[in-house]
């Protein structure tokens, strides 16, 4: 067995997970344009890019974030 979300069919979240750590510790509301600078700063992966990119434009929490884009904080 592996440690590889992705292999057992659910989407891995760790990137998403680790990148919002990152913005929201000494926040606790951050704008979609900062989370998506953050996201580019970070190099993720095109598909990840898209879907922070899609959401709408506006201050979101990190519980609210997360759900927004399939991670797993909240």
């Amino acid at each position: 067995m592996t440690d590889d979300a992705s292999v057992a069919g659910e989407p891995d979240t760790r990137a998403i997970d680790d990148l919002l750590d990152d913005i929201y510790r000494a926040q606790e509301r951050v704008e979609q344009a900062e989370i998506y600078r953050q996201a580019v700063a970070a190099e993720l992966p095109p598909d990840l890019l898209a879907r922070i990119d899609a959401l709408p434009e506006g201050e979101y929490a990190v519980d609210e974030a997360s759900d927004l884009l399939g991670g797993s904080i909240g």
